[in-house]
């Protein structure tokens, strides 16, 4: 893999757009006001569940900075995925807030965070498998009203493999070759923040280094990247901040380098 601290969060700002997407942007069916301070996206305080179930998310907090990876690992069960998803809209808040680049977005639907400039890649059933893959790409641009070649043009460089096989069916490209139409269709938007849930899961060991690889290259673009990752050990080693969860809650947190030489995280979560 390549040195994931070069050159980090350099000024070129090609694949994001600080201003928001395209020249026009969907009008937000949700409230939102000012909220100046804190870091760049913040899920703060977050308990959460789905529907009238049970509390899965107790009082935790998840942030990125610009520039930055932020990586969310834990044991199965640990809330991973919900604290991703409630800081997207797609749960439930009983308590807490989020706050994207100043703004108070809590009460915005997941689409309407889409418009503020979210990007968000799901685990599973994140592309159009009957659709080749550069309408994959064009359908990212949806929100766009201006000519989006150009973004296009940049996600073919950032996955050489894309621009190849850009006429086939994304149903028939490998697992890895998919994950990284479903990470180019969510750049397509000109996202303020990139959202993964688990991009490496189910490849091998070779396809998930050349994963981060190009998430590295993303981040160094100046977007930030939140991320959350079964493979906790190799997510840390590229994490600028890590947050351990523990059954919904806060476990540790800190850069990758400091969890890595935790000893209570290595012991309990890394494997010794």
């Amino acid at each position: 893999m390549s040195d994931a601290y070069s050159n980090r969060g350099n000024k070129d700002l090609s694949l994001g757009n600080a201003k928001g997407q395209g020249s026009v942007i969907p009008k937000a069916s949700g409230e939102s006001f000012a909220a100046p301070g804190g870091p760049f996206l913040i899920g703060e305080g977050m308990t959460a569940g789905y529907g009238n179930g049970p509390d899965i998310l107790h009082d935790c907090t998840i942030a990125v900075e610009q520039g930055e990876i932020a990586v969310i690992v834990g044991p199965n069960g640990a809330g991973k995925s919900t604290g991703m998803k409630a800081v997207f809209g797609m749960l439930d808040m009983r308590k807490g807030h989020v706050r994207l680049d100043g703004e108070d977005i809590t009460h915005l639907s997941p689409q309407d965070r889409v418009a503020k400039g979210m990007g968000f890649v799901p685990q599973t059933s994140n592309i159009f498998t009957s659709m080749t893959v550069e309408e994959n790409l064009e359908m990212g641009a949806f929100i766009r009203r201006d000519d989006f070649k150009d973004t296009m043009t940049q996600v073919y460089d950032l996955f050489p493999i894309l621009k190849e096989k850009r006429f086939q069916a994304a149903g028939e490209l490998s697992g890895g070759q998919r994950q990284q139409v479903a990470v180019g269709r969510a750049l397509m938007t000109q996202p303020k923040v990139l959202m993964l849930d688990e991009p490496t899961a189910g490849v091998s060991p070779i396809v998930m280094d050349e994963l981060f690889d190009r998430i590295i290259e993303v981040a160094r673009t100046g977007i930030p990247i939140l991320m959350v990752e079964q493979n906790a050990r190799q997510a840390l080693e590229i994490a600028d901040k890590g947050y351990v969860l523990v059954q919904g809650a806060n476990g540790y947190t800190g850069t990758g380098k400091e969890l890595l030489a935790n000893p209570e995280v290595r012991k309990s979560f890394l494997g010794g």
